[in-house]
């Protein structure tokens, strides 16, 4: 559905790195319709600033600093203390994969540091109108990796709703098992042994199914356990 605003896009920016920031607000600073209320470099401040504020967009990179929340956790962090902003992602680690993740957690948009500047004045209109903006290069390469931007879409949740979870559907059945007994607290050498395969065989089907999710380690996927709909 689409959400009219008369007034200013009420925008707040995250980003560890201040000369990323600077560069965002100079771009902003040029369209009149959107408004910039506050850009910071780690998570605490700007949640302390959305409990104060109303926004329309926060634009959040997926990979921040260690210590600090990032990617899934930012995204259930940010949907659950203002359910009401969309969120629209920005970050190096531009890949389908991560795309499609950020997508179905939460996000209502991606855009990657290497497009054009341009791209994010754009994206943040349409995600802040209710829409989901995916690059349409980024769109026709989901599409090579079966991920249609119409089931995105449809994933996205409305606002004020709650995190969606997400569905190992996207993983063969043998990164499925891996996985599950991962979370399960069995190593990989515990795994092996369980269906009698090799530790490399295990450990390249565990790599596989990081990438098609967009985890990283171990730590990002028992952080999510809760959102791996029907896994235990």
């Amino acid at each position: 559905m689409t959400t009219l605003i008369s007034r200013p896009l009420h925008v707040m920016l995250l980003d560890d790195h201040e000369f990323i920031l600077h560069g965002i607000c100079l771009t902003l600073s040029a369209h009149s319709d959107i408004r910039v209320l506050g850009s910071y470099t780690h998570t605490q401040p700007l949640f302390a600033a959305l409990s104060r504020e109303t926004v329309d967009v926060v634009v959040m990179d997926y990979c921040l600093r260690p210590g600090e929340l990032d990617g899934l956790n930012l995204l259930r962090g940010l949907r659950l203390r203002c359910p009401q902003a969309r969120i629209l992602v920005i970050s190096s680690l531009y890949t389908p994969s991560t795309v499609s993740l950020a997508l179905r957690c939460g996000a209502s948009g991606f855009v990657g540091k290497e497009l054009d500047a341009e791209v994010l004045p754009m994206a943040i209109r349409k995600v802040a109108s209710g829409q989901v903006y995916v690059h349409p290069a980024m769109a026709e390469r989901l599409a090579d990796n079966d991920v249609e931007v119409e089931d995105l879409v449809d994933s996205v949740p409305p606002m004020g709703a709650g995190l969606p979870r997400i569905k190992p559907s996207v993983l063969t059945m043998r990164e499925h098992e891996v996985l599950r007994c991962c979370l399960q607290g069995q190593s990989v050498t515990d795994i092996a042994e369980k269906f009698s395969r090799s530790v490399k065989t295990i450990s390249a089907q565990k790599q596989s199914a990081f990438r098609k999710l967009g985890l990283r380690n171990n730590n990002e996927l028992f952080n999510s356990r809760s959102q791996f709909e029907g896994w235990q």
